[in-house]
């Protein structure tokens, strides 16, 4: 068997889960329906890695649900629990990856990588990015520890907090609109050009532990975004529905109009957590205006998302109604809060010509 250049030979599990990764043409158009294996089949392993499939389950991802994610976040902790698993790579769509990437950042304790890949192109196309990618994200989680969840896509390396699909078609499709990409890899080496900021992870929630995910209700979340001629009847709505927590997606740096803030005055006093997020690609929500605007919606009782945007903000969300830790009141608010934290902005890329690998990093 080959073997890494320091003699050992890393095993990775990699957890199918559908895409377009896996996805074959139906006759009107693809779905996912092809296994673990015949996707790993199309990749090259990098060079002392041994592989083993775990086919979690096969769908398109955006009839991704929660109990889908919690389902793979359990499989996850159970992978880990071997020592002698070095990494995981998950092969996911990419309509919800982010989504995915950013619950499983969340609770993920280990030293150990879990990578998040997946294609723009349908499997067993002749141009398809599939097989490069996979490569690729083999390739990273046999050499990174302690950086928590990854996505790897078309040569980038990005932290799972604040990575979005940014792109509907192109083969580099994901970038954190306010950060710097984490890193790159290619030619067989991987480079990691800075360390993310990740708030403490949580532990397994209960909804992950049964043995079915999904079999009882989970808490409801919805987002309502905000526009011109925007009135609080959607985030009513939602509450009304029996939401506990709600994203308003606002404009500019977290605006929306006094009628929506009273609004959300009424749903926190009913025990709904409400976060604002923007509908700007990038940068930080801020309190500047009132009228309806930041100021009116902090005071209303919401909690500003930083520079997480609506469906990682929703994650963090149900993630904070899930947690045993979190409770309901004050302490929901506290746990949040802290969830919804991070960096304004990123550390500046490490200048170093060649930039520090992630092998040194293993050593």
């Amino acid at each position: 068997m080959k073997r890494t250049h320091d003699g050992e030979t890393r095993r990775i599990v990699v957890i199918s889960t559908g895409g377009t990764i896996a996805s074959r043409w139906q006759g009107t158009g693809y779905a996912a329906d092809a296994s673990g294996s015949d996707v790993l089949a199309t990749a090259p392993l990098p060079e002392g890695v041994a592989v083993e499939v775990v086919d979690l389950f096969n769908v398109n991802s955006s009839r991704m649900t929660a109990a889908h994610q919690l389902a793979l976040l359990r499989t996850v902790h159970e992978t880990f629990a071997d020592p002698g698993v070095d990494g995981i790579v998950i092969t996911h769509g990419t309509d919800t990856l982010e989504e995915t990437a950013f619950l499983l950042d969340l609770h993920h304790t280990d030293a150990r990588p879990v990578v998040l890949t997946g294609a723009q192109r349908p499997f067993g196309t002749g141009d398809g990015d599939g097989p490069g990618n996979l490569y690729d994200a083999l390739q990273v989680a046999s050499t990174v520890r302690d950086l928590g969840v990854l996505v790897v896509f078309d040569g980038r390396v990005h932290a799972a907090r604040g990575t979005v699909k940014y792109r509907t078609l192109a083969a580099d499709a994901f970038s954190d609109p306010t950060a710097e990409r984490l890193g790159r890899v290619g030619f067989s080496r991987v480079d990691i050009e800075r360390q993310p900021e990740r708030p403490a992870p949580l532990p397994l929630p209960a909804a992950a532990r049964t043995a079915e995910p999904g079999a009882t209700p989970l808490p409801r979340v919805d987002i309502v975004t905000h526009h011109s001629d925007g009135d609080p009847f959607l985030l009513n709505a939602a509450v009304a529905a029996g939401a506990r927590g709600i994203v308003l997606v606002a404009t500019g740096a977290g605006n929306a109009t006094p009628e929506i803030a009273a609004a959300v005055a009424d749903a926190v006093a009913r025990g709904v957590l409400v976060a604002v997020t923007t509908r700007v690609p990038s940068g930080p929500l801020a309190e500047i205006y009132t009228g309806g605007g930041a100021v009116d919606l902090v005071a209303a009782g919401a909690l500003l998302t930083g520079t997480l945007r609506a469906a990682q903000a929703r994650i963090a969300l149900l993630a904070t109604l899930l947690s045993e830790e979190g409770g309901t009141g004050a302490r929901a608010t506290a746990l949040l809060r802290r969830l919804l934290d991070g960096p304004v902005r990123a550390e500046p890329a490490l200048a170093t010509g060649g930039s520090r690998s992630a092998v040194a990093a293993r050593a």
